[in-house]
């Protein structure tokens, strides 16, 4: 009984910062560390950069694709970034919360606001700040992967993207990344033993008045 007790409907974590604040490290690091967290894959129009695997960091797909996937209800959250498309496949991430495995959302403020209205109760989301505005251009700069140009674009979107920090249920500062991690980790724990999430406890106690 206490394993059935244990039971729990897993939940949407979403971490959302404008580009260069940290949210895909702090993503991947508690991927590498929480085994009942899995990774939402998206799917996008943009062209595959190299390295990236289908199906494991995105679904590439074309345009038309996508607006078919759109028109047929197949999304949780769909959104334009910088000129494509990105969208949420709903089937895999309700398959993963009924079995109780948490799924994470590497996602906007746009997104997130889509999410909302159909999760409910189901979606935490957290937003993630830089330390100030010097190191997030900073740190745009040193990923290397992107273009003066295209820096620029990013450090002029994230003004807006920031002024959403409010629509969030936690916000945490990445001034340190194991700090951080500390905290995104408390957060998912806190969720976790809300009574609503906890499926297997009505029965258990149920058991123990008898």
């Amino acid at each position: 009984m206490l394993n059935d007790a244990n039971h729990r409907r897993g939940l949407m974590l979403v971490l959302s910062s404008p580009s260069g604040a940290g949210k895909t490290t702090l993503s991947r690091r508690l991927m590498e560390t929480d085994p009942d967290v899995t990774m939402s894959v998206s799917a996008t129009t943009r062209p595959r950069r190299q390295g990236e695997v289908e199906g494991k960091d995105y679904f590439f797909v074309s345009s038309s694709m996508f607006t078919g996937m759109v028109q047929s209800g197949a999304f949780l959250e769909h959104a334009l970034v910088f000129d494509n498309q990105y969208g949420t496949p709903k089937e895999p991430v309700m398959l993963a919360l009924a079995k109780g495995r948490d799924v994470l959302f590497d996602i906007d403020w746009q997104g997130t606001q889509q999410l909302r209205q159909q999760a409910g109760d189901d979606l935490v989301s957290i937003f993630v700040l830089p330390p100030s505005h010097d190191e997030l251009e900073r740190r745009l700069r040193v990923r290397a992967q992107d273009a003066e140009d295209v820096v620029a674009q990013r450090m002029a979107k994230a003004s807006s993207e920031i002024s959403h920090w409010a629509e969030y249920d936690y916000v945490v500062i990445n001034d340190n990344l194991d700090t951080t991690l500390v905290n995104i980790r408390t957060i998912l724990a806190a969720e976790r033993m809300k009574r609503r999430r906890q499926t297997g406890i009505p029965a258990f106690v149920s058991q123990i008045l008898r």
